[in-house]
Formats: structure tokens, sequence, C-alpha cells
């Protein structure tokens, strides 16, 4: 029996909105500098109201090219394409990866997983210097492939796969065998459309996670052509030289920069928290 706890709710409720709270003022801050002009936040004060250059600022971000900035279009395109390759990428390197080490037996399997698990202490940030070496040795400095492919890996992605793949019955791959489908058959016709809100929840956090990159394109990339949204938005601050940063502006990048991971959460909500809860089974 769940207990009716009036004072328990209130205080539980009470924290979520203010931590909600918490999370979403430098956002409305973004949103409110991004209405102004350069005056209105120039003057020491912040407004905390809206002002009427919104428009003025979007398209200033997007029309006008500036010193040690690539055209916005192209960074939002770069940073689009680093974040679908290394989405594709992680997700069909790590549904293979789970689907070897479940169906498949062969020596030192679980030894294999277990290597890969515990990739997980090492973040892009732990092995970026060898990493670096590396992408450098083989002439991948400047392009996309140096952007996107030492981050395609992801041991999370391996073992979230590996527990839904658990949870599929014996009999429905003993079943397949009966009616003559091979490995490849059975992964094609019955894992992955069994798969498909757990590759679309797994779509949305990688999508993000590619889309919020910084440190690495910052390190792999000195051609403009090849800069993201967020190296732009940093170099966008520097880009007046001696002069008080454009933050009008600024904000303007950063709130078009938020646009697409907050587009692709609100549109595939449902498919997320359906994905998630039913890899937790």
């Amino acid at each position: 029996m769940v207990e009716n706890r009036p004072l328990l709710n209130v205080i539980t409720h009470l924290i979520l909105i203010v931590g909600v709270l918490i999370v979403a003022f430098p956002v409305y801050i973004a949103v409110i500098a991004a209405t102004h002009g350069p005056l209105a936040l120039s003057s020491g004060a912040m407004p905390m109201l809206p002002g009427g250059e919104l428009i003025n600022n979007i398209v200033s971000v997007v029309t006008v090219e500036r010193r040690g900035v690539a055209p916005f279009w192209l960074m939002t395109w770069n940073s689009l394409l680093m974040a679908v390759i290394i989405t594709v990428g992680k997700i069909a390197i790590s549904i293979i990866s789970a689907y070897a080490i479940v169906y498949f037996r062969f020596p030192g399997r679980q030894l294999v997983f277990w290597l890969i698990f515990i990739t997980l202490m090492l973040p892009v940030e732990v092995r970026i210097i060898p990493t670096f070496k590396v992408v450098a040795d083989l002439g991948m400095l400047n392009s996309y492939a140096g952007l996107t492919i030492p981050l395609i890996a992801s041991a999370t992605a391996t073992f979230l796969f590996r527990q839904f793949f658990m949870t599929v019955p014996d009999e429905l791959m003993e079943a397949a065998r009966v009616d003559g489908a091979g490995p490849i058959k059975f992964f094609r016709d019955i894992l992955l459309p069994l798969s498909r809100t757990n590759i679309a929840a797994l779509s949305v956090i990688l999508f993000i996670y590619g889309w919020i990159q910084y440190l690495w394109p910052m390190l792999v990339t000195t051609d403009p052509k090849y800069y993201t949204l967020m190296m732009g938005v940093k170099r966008m601050a520097a880009s007046n030289g001696d002069g008080e940063p454009q933050w009008n502006l600024i904000m303007a990048a950063v709130v078009l920069a938020m646009l697409p991971p907050v587009l692709i959460v609100i549109f595939m909500q449902r498919l997320f928290v359906k994905g998630l809860v039913e890899t937790e089974k």
C-alpha cells in the first residue's frame, strides 16, 4: 500500500521546481539578451524583459560574415553532419557488437564485453593527447573523418543493446532458425524491428552528444570551413578585437544553436521515453 503524504509531495515538487528554475534561468537570460540591441547589454544592467531586436539579431548572425568566424550556415552544416555521423556510427557499431556478444559463442566474449565496458572510464578528455597524436599521424586533421571517427565508438550504447538483446526470448531465435533464417536475416528481420524504440532513444542522446562537441573540434580543426557552431559561438566573442563583444549577437547565435537538439527532444519524446523504459526491462 502506497502511503499518502501530502507534505512530502509538496516538498518534492518544490525541490523539482527549484531545480528546473536553476537550470532554465541561464537559458532565459540567453533568450532575453538575444532580443535586445548592443546598447541595452553594454549599460551594465541586464534587462529581464524581452526586447524587440530578435529578428534583426538573428538576420545579422546568419548573413554577416565576421573576421575569424566561418559563415553561420557552414558551421551549422558542420555541426549537423558531425552529429549525424556520430549518431549513425555509434548505433551501427554498438548494435552489431552487442549482437555478436549475446548471440555468438566464441572464446573470451565476456572478456571482450568487459573490456568494452571499461572504456566508460576513459572518455575523450582523458585520452585526448594520444587520440590527437593518432589522428595527426593519419593525416586526418582538418577533415570530417578527424572530427567524427575518434568519437564513434560507444560503450554505453553497446551495454544498452546487450541488455535489451538478453531480454529477447531464446525461443524466438530457435523459431527463426527452424524457419531457415541465418544470423544476418535474424538480425535484420527480427532484432532490428524490435530495437526500434531503443535506437530512437539512443539517437536522441547521441545526436545531442555530437552536436555539443567543443573541445575535440577545437583541437583537430584550424581551417574555418570545418568550424562547428560551438566553436563559432566562442570565436564570435573574440572576433571584435579589443572592443566590447556583441553579446546580443552572441546570444542570438546561442539560441539558434540550441534549437536543433531541443526540437529533436520535443518531436522524439515519446519514442525516447519508451525506449529507455524498454531498455530497463
